[in-house]
């Protein structure tokens, strides 16, 4: 019964990370392509990692797994918020067809920084 859930967490993954290459190839704009790559790998490495911490079943195994898919999870989103908002500003263009632009009228792109930041005094 183990072995069959350790097979279908391993495939899920596997689909997963399928899933983020393909997204690579198909998707039609670098913020596209980062989402789903992000999304979609960091699913799939948690669903093999968790397959393999099952089949090793040994304290210091699993507590590692544990451990990076944690830190997977965690670190993840945070990575691909920061690639994604240093593209936008250092100019990287959307979608020619995309429909909403949020962060087009908060950055002041003269000098790459958010319109909410307030100005330093050796800018005056």
């Amino acid at each position: 019964m183990i072995d069959m859930f350790i097979m279908i967490l391993s495939t899920v993954g596997a689909v997963f990370v399928l899933i983020a290459s393909i997204g690579i190839v198909r998707m039609p704009d670098f913020y596209t392509r980062l989402s789903i790559t992000i999304k979609a790998a960091t699913l799939g490495i948690g669903c093999i990692l968790t397959g393999a911490a099952i089949h090793f079943a040994e304290f210091s195994t699993t507590t590692k797994v544990l451990a990076i898919v944690f830190f997977l999870f965690i670190t993840s989103p945070v990575a691909a918020f920061l690639i994604a908002r240093s593209a936008y500003i250092t100019g990287i263009k959307l979608w020619k067809r995309s429909v909403v632009d949020e962060l087009q009228d908060k950055y002041d792109n003269r000098n790459n920084i958010p319109r909410s930041c307030p100005k330093d005094e050796s800018e005056e």
